[in-house]
């Protein structure tokens, strides 16, 4: 019988392991894990089609795939499109800014008789902002140049899903333990459903409205802010802070007043708490189950691993954790802790999976 002690080295290394291969392979794994999300945002939107109501009708599951397909191709083209336009001119602004910047240091140690002026360099690296913006355009080329990598992982998903399931199903000896994995299965894929479905309805609203506010107000690339926006609203808790930083340090050097700078990061923060406290909370509910502070270690943890992607996921691939590990006897104590009030479901289908 092995002991508590062997068990758990052995579970700490298997997940340091884990952890390397993730990082090893980042190259390989992550478009295959855009591919997976693209194929289920394909599914999930299919679905909503096959749901309009038509009269007495709905559309055949073969036109609403199709639909759901051509929309995300289409809008994922133009979102590309728009951001590389914008990020190209932010990109031939950058020094203009930079300069600008440098000035307002200048003036400001003016101000307050500084002996020894504050100077960019002296907080910030130098050539920040054109280094920022190059980093920005070549995370959108390293995307473009995925994009055909992704595309084939997606065509090859959608070719064979229908033999999922059959192929599923023949992983386990009998019916009982297939039935509690197609449960597990299920009550997954209805957390991931419930948190996408919201948390991109929210998204969608934040990155209008920063737009909207922006025009408005009269700052360029609002439709590159809007994006970011909309990105960020992904990463929890520091995600929406960085979304009023960025437009609102543009509008510093871009303005000669405080007006306009103090205009955009009060609607904006005022966008962002309302949304993200206010709306949000109301329509997720309590569904996840996660706690804060895992929700911080594990932004911390998928981040270091997969950069912004990571961070993306990070909520989702926590959520399959907790109710995986409630299933098994052995990992029930982790999805306790990593749960928010400790209730994490009954072992129902824990026995049939386990044998």
């Amino acid at each position: 019988m092995r002991s508590p002690l062997f068990t758990a080295t052995l579970s700490v290394l298997l997940v340091c392991m884990i952890g390397w291969l993730l990082v090893v392979g980042r190259s390989l794994i992550l478009p295959f894990v855009i591919a997976l999300i693209v194929w289920y945002m394909i599914n999930a939107l299919a679905h909503v089609f096959a749901h309009i109501p038509l009269g007495r009708w709905r559309l055949p599951r073969l036109v609403s795939f199709s639909l759901a397909l051509l929309t995300i191709f289409f809008a994922g083209t133009l979102v590309l499109d728009i951001v590389t336009v914008n990020l190209t001119q932010l990109a031939q602004d950058a020094p203009t800014y930079q300069r600008r910047l440098e000035e307002l240091f200048a003036q400001t140690s003016n101000h307050l008789h500084l002996n020894d002026p504050i100077e960019l360099k002296d907080l910030l690296p130098d050539s920040i902002v054109p280094r920022m913006v190059t980093a920005g355009a070549s995370l959108v080329t390293t995307l473009a140049s995925s994009a055909s990598l992704v595309f084939i992982y997606v065509l090859f998903l959608v070719l064979e899903q229908s033999t999922f399931d059959r192929k599923f199903e023949r992983l386990f000896p009998s019916p009982e333990r297939a039935e509690a994995a197609f449960a597990m299965r299920a009550e997954i894929n209805r957390s991931i459903m419930h948190y996408f479905t919201i948390k991109t309805a929210v998204s969608v609203a934040t990155g209008v409205l920063t737009s909207l506010v922006l025009i408005a107000i009269g700052l360029p690339y609002a439709a590159l802010f809007g994006f970011i926006a909309f990105l960020l609203n992904y990463i929890p808790t520091i995600g929406s802070l960085i979304g009023v930083i960025f437009p609102s340090l543009l509008a510093i050097v871009y303005y000669d007043t405080l007006g306009p700078f103090i205009a955009i990061a009060t609607g904006l923060g005022l966008i962002q708490f309302t949304i993200g406290n206010l709306v949000e909370p109301r329509l997720m509910g309590s569904n996840l189950n996660l706690s804060g502070l895992v929700i911080m270690l594990s932004l911390a943890f998928w981040g270091a691993i997969w950069g912004v992607v990571g961070m993306v996921l990070c909520v989702p691939l926590t959520v399959m954790i907790v109710i995986v590990c409630a299933r098994f006897e052995g990992s029930r104590p982790i999805a306790i802790l990593l749960s928010q009030t400790g209730e994490v479901g009954g072992l129902s289908g824990k026995s049939r999976l386990n044998g």
